[in-house]
């Protein structure tokens, strides 16, 4: 055993704080991995192809968090924040994109979650490997900014922030753009359950639902129960999230975002209403928060959150679509590949000094004064 597998297996054998006791949610929102092995095999609806690229994306999203998380131990990152436990909900997402640039297509405002959204749409791990070393090569942010803040003009990302949950109010504006076009392009925008509590979600509600000027937007509230450590059953008197969107009349529902096609059909059929009746919708999706909040906490491995990726791949295995050693090979593979990235990047140049002035002001270069 390598030093580095024997440093991720300690981390990973330290658990989260267990979380409290809430309401039981409703049976098809907790699955377990009895209940998945329990049928003798499991039906899909989706075609074995289309499972096994979405597999194939979900393994190469939970690779690619956890030698973030290596990196940062490893003392080669400054800080880590990601979403692992919620690969099922966001490749699903990722796939269904309408990708382009400009109010024709889907602009998107997310969350320093969803690295498995933009790997779906095709960015390339080494792009986030770049930003957590913060070497000057960083397509996002030229080194500068937090692990998993993306930003791709060409793709209509807009910049993630670190600031809780401003995304929902920015997406106003491109939700407004969109109205005005016209077209089926959408705007999509995603946050936790801790963030809602802010004005800014507020807003989205609000100005997405004005009569006769309803904003084309997909509202996605990611809960995975908790805010940074604040528990959400201290928190949220609602018995869903997705129950504030009835008192601005707009559809929505709570979801199993741990089951993949769950996920891809809620998905779907939000889009749908979305692109042909030029309203919004709403999805609170359950998901699981599997290394904690960030780095700050730890990000060790926490023990008792249903991971989505393994209820999957026993579902699979069930099915006959794919084998328990064809899965362990695919993830051997990412994780070679994505030492590789990280030794290559580990020798990049960092940001220059020089720079550090750069882009305070739209195009400015050295000092402003």
């Amino acid at each position: 055993m390598t030093m580095e597998e024997t440093q991720l297996k300690r981390s990973s054998a330290q658990t989260h704080t267990p979380k409290p006791s809430r309401p039981p949610m409703a049976a098809h929102l907790a699955p377990t991995k009895a209940k998945a092995a329990s049928s003798p095999k499991h039906q899909f609806r989706l075609a074995p192809q289309q499972l096994i690229q979405i597999h194939d994306l979900m393994v190469k999203s939970r690779v690619l968090e956890e030698r973030l998380i290596r990196m940062y131990k490893q003392s080669d990152g400054y800080f880590w924040i990601g979403g692992p436990g919620e690969e099922a909900f966001n490749i699903p997402l990722g796939l269904s994109v309408k990708k382009g640039q400009g109010p024709q297509f889907d602009y998107l405002h997310l969350h320093y979650r969803s690295s498995g959204i933009l790997l779906a749409m095709g960015a390339e791990p080494i792009s986030f490997i770049r930003q957590m070393k913060n070497v000057a090569s960083d397509p996002y942010s030229g080194g500068r900014n937090f692990a998993n803040h993306a930003s791709i003009k060409a793709w209509n990302v807009l910049p993630i922030t670190s600031t809780i949950e401003t995304q929902y109010q920015t997406a106003i504006g491109t939700g407004i753009a969109q109205m005005r076009e016209g077209g089926q392009g959408l705007t999509i925008v995603n946050g936790g359950d801790a963030g809602t509590a802010e004005g800014d979600f507020a807003s989205c509600l609000v100005w997405s639902t004005r009569p006769n000027e309803e904003l084309p937007i997909l509202i996605i509230v990611t809960n995975n129960e908790w805010g940074i450590s604040t528990p959400a059953n201290t928190q949220h008197g609602e018995s869903h999230i997705a129950d504030r969107a009835r008192a601005f009349n707009i559809k929505s529902r709570t979801i199993n975002g741990n089951d993949v096609e769950e996920s891809f059909f809620a998905i779907r059929e939000a889009m749908d209403y979305i692109r042909k009746e030029r309203k919004p919708y709403m999805i609170e999706a359950r998901v699981s928060r599997l290394y904690g909040h960030s780095s700050a906490s730890g990000a060790n491995l926490v023990t008792n959150e249903s991971d989505p990726l393994t209820l999957f791949e026993d579902q699979l295995e069930s099915a006959g679509i794919l084998s328990k050693q064809e899965m362990a090979d695919l993830r051997e593979k990412y994780n070679t590949e994505m030492l590789e990235m990280a030794k290559r990047v580990k020798e990049e140049p960092l940001p220059d000094a020089s720079t550090i002035y750069d882009h305070v002001y739209a195009g400015q270069k050295g000092k402003y004064w």
